[in-house]
C-alpha cells in the first residue's frame, strides 16, 4: 500500500460534484463559428499562418510559435478562415486578444494524420516533437507547454512521475469523468511520458470521493508498474505542491519547482492528449468541460471543441437565464466571474458554473480584520496571510515579497475561512501584479542605462582613439623634422650645405631676369607695329590711346581665387574634425585667400564700370 503524508492547513468546502456526474460525457457538437485565441498557454503567443478566406481541414495548423516558448493552434474542424481580429477571451479582466475566427463547413474533414504504432522505436526527441506539434499544453493549470516540461534540467533527474487525478476543487468533475470513460488512454499517455523521463516511480493520485474513477484506473494499470494512490479528500490536495507532499513526503522549496526534489506532475487531461497525439496522430483540438450550476437544466460533462463559445455550451445544457446570477469559469475557489458568455473554450478551460443567487451569493461587505488567525491555520503553504494582507493593502510590496508572497498558490482557503469576509486572494493577486510590473519597469530602466553607458563608453573610446591618432601624427611630424635636421647637419659636415638664403636670392634674380626679357620682347613688338594715323584715330583720342580693360582675364583670376579659397576652406574643416596641428596655419591661409577673392571681385567690378563708361561715351559721339 502506498504510504501517504499530510500537508498543513486545508479546508473541506461542500463538494457539489454529484450534479455533473449523473450522465456520461456528451459530444458538444460543432457551433456556427469557432474563436481560437492565439495565446492559450504560457509563453509567446502563436502567429497566424493562414489567410482570411483560406479553406482549412480539421487538425490543420492555423497559428504557430516560430521563436520562443509555445505550441501551435489547430483548426478544430474543417471550414473557412473568416477573420483574424481582437475578441473577448477568458481572463479575469474581460480583456480582448487576437483570435482566428473559423466558420465550420459541417463536413468535419480531417487533415492527414500520422499515428505511431510503436513510439519506443523512435528517438525521444522525435516523440517530444510530436507532442509539441500536437499543441499540447498543461490542461489543469496555467497551460505550460508539455514538451518543455518533459525536458527537465540535466542536473535534476525525475525520480517520481505523478498524474494528478485529485481534482479537489468543488463542482469540477472533468478529470473524474475522463478517468471513468478513458482510463486506458490516460494510462497509455502516462506510459509515453514515463518512457521519455525514465522515473523510478509512477503514481496516480485520486481523492477517495471518486470510487468509480479509482476502480477504472486500477483496472487500467493492471500489468504495469503504475501505482494508484487513494488520498483523503481535502482542499487543496490537488495543488501540485500539496499532492507531491502527500505522495512523497517531500516539500518543494520556496521559490522552487517540483524538479528540484526530483518530481514531475502532469494532469489527467494532458495525459489523454499525449496518448491521442502519439497513437492516433491527433492534435489537441478538444477537451472535456464540466457544465454545472443550478441555473442549468442538464448539468454534466461535454467534450467541446477548442474555440466553442461558452454561450453555445450553456444553451445545450439548458440554461435558465432568469435564474442565472453569476457565471464562473473554473471552480468556485480559484475560478473567476465571466463578464460575457461569448468567450471561447481554451485548452485550460475545465469548468463553467452557471450559479443562481442562492448558490453562489455575493460576498458580504469587507470588515476590519479581527486577527483571529484562521487564515494562517487554513493556508496549505504555511504562510502568514494576515501580514501579507496588511503589506499588500499598504502597497508595501517589498515586505510582502519578503514574506514569500509568490509561494501563495491562490487556492482561496484563507478567504473561505475569513470571518471578516476579506477577499484576501484578491489582495495577493494585486500585489503580485504590481511587483511584476515594477520588475518589468526596472528591467526596462536597466536596459536603458546599459545602452546609455555603452554609448558613453563608445564616445570616450572614439575620443581616445582620435587623441591617439593626433599624437601619432605629431610624433611622426617631429620625427620627420628631426630627420630633416639630421640630414642637414650631415650635409653641412660633408661640405655639401648650401646657403638657403643665397639660393632663394638666385631664384628671385632668375625670375626678374625672365620678366625683363619678356618686357623687352613686348616692347620690340610694339615698336615694329605702325602707329595709327590721325585720321583713323578715335575722335576722343587726343594723346596716348586709352586701353580697354581685359574683363575675361579678370574673371578668370576671380574664379581661380575662389577655387583656391574653397580648397583651403575644405582642408580647414577636415583639419578641425581631426583636431590636426595645422589648424591655425590653415585659418590664416583661408583669411588670406578670402582677401584675394575680395580684391579680385573689386578689380572686376571696377573694370566693368570703366568699360561701361567708355561704351557710353562712344555711343554719344
Amino acid at each position: 500500500m502506498t504510504q501517504l503524508w499530510n500537508f498543513a492547513g486545508g479546508i473541506h468546502p461542500p463538494e457539489n460534484k454529484h450534479q455533473s456526474t449523473t450522465r456520461s460525457i456528451q459530444q458538444a457538437g460543432i457551433p456556427e463559428r469557432l474563436v481560437l485565441p492565439l495565446q492559450q498557454h504560457i509563453g509567446e503567443p502563436a502567429e497566424v499562418v493562414v489567410n482570411v478566406g483560406d479553406q482549412v481541414l480539421k487538425g490543420q495548423v492555423v497559428a504557430d510559435v516560430t521563436s520562443g516558448m509555445g505550441v501551435p493552434v489547430h483548426a478544430p474542424t474543417s471550414g473557412t478562415i473568416e477573420a483574424v481580429e481582437q475578441l473577448p477571451v477568458p481572463h479575469p479582466s474581460g480583456m480582448s486578444d487576437w483570435c482566428v475566427v473559423l466558420k465550420p463547413d459541417g463536413e468535419d474533414r480531417w487533415t492527414e494524420l500520422s499515428p505511431i504504432s510503436d513510439y519506443k522505436l523512435m528517438d525521444r526527441e522525435q516523440v517530444l516533437q510530436i507532442i509539441r506539434n500536437a499543441g499540447i499544453a498543461g490542461m489543469g493549470g496555467a497551460g505550460f507547454p508539455t514538451d518543455i516540461k518533459l525536458r527537465p534540467p540535466r542536473d535534476r533527474k525525475v525520480e517520481t512521475l505523478i498524474l494528478n487525478g485529485a481534482e479537489c476543487e468543488p463542482y469540477i468533475t472533468a478529470d473524474d469523468m475522463t478517468m471513468r470513460e478513458h482510463a486506458a488512454e490516460v494510462v497509455s499517455g502516462m506510459q509515453v511520458m514515463a518512457w521519455i523521463l525514465r522515473p523510478a516511480r509512477c503514481v496516480i493520485g485520486i481523492e477517495d470521493n471518486k470510487p468509480e474513477a479509482i476502480a477504472a484506473m486500477q483496472a487500467a494499470v493492471q500489468g504495469t508498474q503504475i501505482e494508484i494512490a487513494v488520498i483523503p479528500t481535502k482542499y487543496p490536495s490537488g495543488g501540485e505542491k500539496q499532492l507531491i507532499e502527500i505522495l512523497t513526503g517531500l516539500e518543494v522549496p520556496s521559490g522552487g519547482i517540483p524538479a528540484d526534489v526530483g518530481v514531475m506532475c502532469q494532469n489527467i487531461g494532458t495525459s489523454l492528449a499525449v496518448s491521442r497525439a502519439v497513437f492516433e496522430g491527433k492534435p489537441l483540438i478538444s477537451r472535456v468541460v464540466t457544465l454545472t450550476g443550478e441555473a442549468l437544466q442538464q448539468p454534466g460533462n461535454v467534450e467541446a471543441l477548442i474555440g466553442t463559445p461558452i454561450s453555445y455550451l450553456l444553451a445545450q445544457a439548458g440554461l435558465r437565464p432568469e435564474q442565472l446570477n453569476r457565471l464562473v469559469l473554473g471552480g468556485p475557489m480559484m475560478g473567476y466571474t465571466l463578464h460575457s458568455d461569448d468567450v471561447p473554450v481554451v485548452k485550460t478551460s475545465n469548468c463553467v458554473i452557471a450559479a443562481t443567487a442562492g448558490e453562489l451569493p455575493a460576498p458580504p461587505p469587507e470588515q476590519p480584520c479581527i486577527r483571529c488567525g484562521q487564515c494562517a491555520l487554513a493556508c496549505p503553504m504555511e504562510l502568514l496571510p494576515q501580514q501579507l494582507f496588511w503589506h499588500a493593502k499598504a502597497a508595501e510590496f517589498e515586505k510582502a515579497e519578503h514574506l514569500n508572497l509568490f509561494d501563495c498558490i491562490e487556492c482561496g482557503a484563507c478567504s473561505y475561512v475569513c470571518p471578516s469576509s476579506i477577499p484576501l486572494v484578491q489582495y495577493y493577486r494585486y500585489a503580485k501584479g504590481e511587483i511584476r510590473q515594477q520588475r518589468a519597469e526596472q528591467l526596462k530602466s536597466d536596459h536603458a542605462r546599459e545602452r546609455f553607458e555603452a554609448r558613453q563608453a563608445r564616445l570616450e573610446r572614439e575620443q581616445q582613439e582620435k587623441e591617439q591618432r593626433r599624437k601619432e601624427r605629431a610624433k611622426a611630424a617631429a620625427e620627420a623634422q628631426a630627420k630633416k635636421q639630421a640630414e642637414a647637419e650631415q650635409a653641412a659636415q660633408q661640405g655639401e650645405a648650401v646657403d638657403d638664403r643665397a639660393a632663394k636670392a638666385a631664384l628671385v634674380q632668375q625670375a626678374l631676369e625672365r620678366k625683363k626679357a619678356k618686357a623687352a620682347k613686348t616692347a620690340e613688338a610694339a615698336a615694329a607695329t605702325p602707329a595709327p594715323s590721325q585720321e583713323t584715330a578715335s575722335p576722343d583720342t587726343t594723346g596716348e590711346e586709352q586701353a580697354l580693360p581685359d574683363i575675361e582675364a579678370l574673371e578668370k583670376q576671380l574664379m581661380q581665387a575662389q577655387g583656391k579659397l574653397d580648397t583651403m576652406q575644405g582642408m580647414l574643416e577636415e583639419a578641425r574634425a581631426q583636431q590636426a596641428d595645422n589648424v591655425d596655419k590653415l585659418e590664416r591661409a583661408v583669411a588670406k585667400n578670402h582677401d584675394r577673392v575680395q580684391r579680385a571681385e573689386q578689380a572686376l567690378a571696377d573694370a566693368r564700370n570703366v568699360l561701361a563708361e567708355q561704351t557710353g561715351s562712344a555711343a554719344s559721339e
